[in-house]
């Protein structure tokens, strides 16, 4: 492939809207990440009992109390959940269904997109769906990277799947966008390639609550919750107060803020947005279904393919790849 120069008008540009319903002002989305003993299989590579003990508590207590707290305070969200997971712990998955929520597609075993050939990557993604209908009777319409990563053939494979969005990756942080592919360079300007249809409901690590609220083995991390809570209230209150329409979208993981003190965090900070007119708490689907495309989106959506990665420079002495 010819490796050319992007053009200085296709940077920066401002993409679509999002038409909320009257009288809202911002989309809420307490997204769950149901990962259960799959993200210590797939994500890290540690299924001891220690690990898997931990991916229980997650369905048999971490769930509970979510679904609990949202029933409780009217709230509808978005479980993205591994299909290992569901296999796994059916009952608890079918309850998230029975009680309104959105499953989203989370991979089979948690796996590493960027470890797998485009081969197995469709194959597992196929084998989730199978888990899906067969298990759930439903077919999921949006996908979450597992590792909120991509392959080179990830966005191609999620397009064929025919998902309506995606939220895996970070170019925005307050508003959906249309992805686009980049073709990678290491002496020019990367190439900016043309935008998918699928949207992006960006997610970010700062609304995470496992990298400052876990204990990997790995790392100690686990903050002080009066932190982490002012972080999430300070995120929303820029959202509320300067982006029109914005989204505000988080990853919870029921085996980290189904902490017994977590839980407590959550329930305050639902109190704090609903203390604020104007907030629709929303699953990622209904927000996806709110969005409009301008003529920007339709510009960058007709723009050329461009992709993959030019070899690296050889006298540059860099891992390809490092953590």
């Amino acid at each position: 492939m010819d490796f050319v120069n992007s053009p200085e008008s296709e940077k920066d540009k401002p993409m679509g809207k999002l038409n909320l319903p009257q009288g809202k002002k911002i989309a809420v989305n307490l997204g769950v990440d149901f990962d259960a003993q799959a993200l210590w299989l797939g994500g890290l590579n540690r299924p001891t009992p220690s690990f898997m003990s931990r991916g229980e508590f997650c369905a048999a207590v971490g769930v509970p109390r979510i679904l609990d707290l949202f029933k409780r305070t009217g709230i509808k969200s978005t479980f993205f959940t591994p299909a290992h997971t569901i296999d796994t712990f059916p009952e608890t998955s079918k309850r998230i269904c029975d009680e309104g929520h959105e499953i989203g597609h989370h991979g089979y075993y948690h796996e590493n997109p960027t470890l797998i050939s485009r081969e197995t990557e469709k194959r597992l993604m196929d084998l989730a769906f199978k888990t899906y209908q067969s298990v759930l009777g439903l077919r999921p319409v949006g996908y979450r990277s597992p590792y909120w990563d991509y392959s080179e053939s990830t966005l191609d494979l999620i397009e064929e799947a025919g998902f309506k969005y995606d939220s895996s990756l970070m170019a925005r942080d307050l508003v959906p966008y249309r992805p686009q592919r980049w073709q990678v360079r290491w002496e020019k300007g990367n190439v900016a390639g043309a935008a998918s249809k699928v949207l992006e409901i960006p997610v970010s690590w700062y609304l995470d609550d496992f990298p400052p609220l876990a204990y990997t083995g790995a790392n100690e991390t686990m903050g002080d919750t009066e932190t982490v809570l002012r972080r999430w209230k300070d995120i929303f209150d820029y959202c509320y107060s300067n982006q029109p329409n914005g989204i505000y979208v988080m990853a919870l993981h029921p085996q980290i803020i189904g902490q017994a003190h977590h839980i407590i965090m959550l329930g305050r900070l639902i109190e704090y947005f609903k203390s604020h007119e104007g907030v629709w708490f929303a699953t990622c689907e209904a927000i996806a279904a709110c969005w409009e495309d301008d003529d920007e989106d339709r510009r960058l959506m007709a723009l050329p393919d461009a992709r993959g990665v030019e070899p690296m420079p050889a006298d540059y002495n860099w891992p390809r790849r490092h953590a």
